[in-house]
């Protein structure tokens, strides 16, 4: 397809609905567009994906033509795609400027809210034409997190130390996207005065802040997350959670689901405390 062929279909795709333009040819430069468009039930028009695409597991099948060096340009010309879905806050600026320059249409997907997630999934499906789908998958959401705010939104607020790697040990200041759902459970960062959002920190660090509760970002076993913390247990009492890291810190609908997991966890501790 030649780049004036690109241009005319994005010109008419901007006029008319996307009923009148059939998208059948679907790149995603990231792993969390790959899992919005199975949700959307449009994986045969999936034709290549980013490095990392693993859910669901047959998205691992697909041609992969981005990873964390860029966008293999020739591969994805090859593929010859009528929609392209990037990620605002991990592709190249440098390359999606370089799709906007070859006239191939590109939606940026950059959420930095819960219900973000779910405006960018209706427009993204109206562009690919899968409005029924979308409905009815964005309002299953949407009550979901309306009812777990509701559930936790007037409990005491819990202390926590979430981490998602021991070395270094990482956590999160206020404006980074895990404060999303801890604030949604009722929980707080010790480290929200962090002036980043992603500081570095030292055990001792943690040990004088004393959290109420440690939450792990992290797919090891619980045995070696517990490992980590054992030489300090002396010092530091605060219970270990682990949290579903590959689900929260991922912008899918399966982000739901995880946060009531881990608002369940952090009352659980609530109401061991109160008794």
């Amino acid at each position: 397809m030649t780049k004036w062929k690109y241009l005319l279909l994005w010109a008419v795709c901007a006029v008319f609905s996307p009923t009148s333009v059939a998208v059948e040819r679907i790149i995603t430069l990231s792993p969390h567009l790959t899992e919005w468009i199975y949700s959307l039930g449009l994986e045969d028009k999936l034709v290549g994906v980013s490095a990392f695409s693993d859910y669901p597991a047959e998205a691992s099948e697909k041609p992969v033509v981005a990873d964390y060096q860029g966008v293999d340009f020739t591969a994805l010309m090859a593929l010859e795609p009528d929609l392209v879905l990037a990620w605002g806050g991990g592709n190249k600026p440098q390359d999606i400027t370089r799709l906007k320059s070859l006239g191939i249409p590109v939606f940026i997907s950059q959420p930095d809210t819960l219900d973000a997630i779910a405006s960018e999934i209706l427009e993204v499906a109206r562009l690919a034409g899968a409005d029924e789908q979308s409905q009815t998958l964005v309002h299953q959401y949407r009550t979901q997190l309306a009812k777990i705010q509701q559930q936790y939104q007037h409990k005491p607020v819990v202390k926590v130390f979430y981490y998602m790697w021991s070395q270094p040990l990482m956590t999160i200041g206020k404006a980074a996207w895990a404060n999303k759902f801890l604030t949604t459970c009722g929980a707080q960062s010790i480290f929200n005065d962090s002036p980043i959002d992603y500081p570095q920190v030292s055990v001792k660090q943690v040990l004088l802040r004393q959290p109420q509760l440690l939450v792990a970002a992290s797919d090891q076993s619980m045995q070696t997350l517990e490992n980590f913390w054992a030489p300090h247990r002396p010092v530091i009492q605060a219970p270990l959670i682990q949290a579903n890291v590959n689900a929260l810190h991922r912008f899918t609908l399966r982000i739901a689901d995880a946060i009531e997991t881990l608002c369940h966890d952090i009352d659980s501790y609530r109401q061991q405390e109160q008794k």
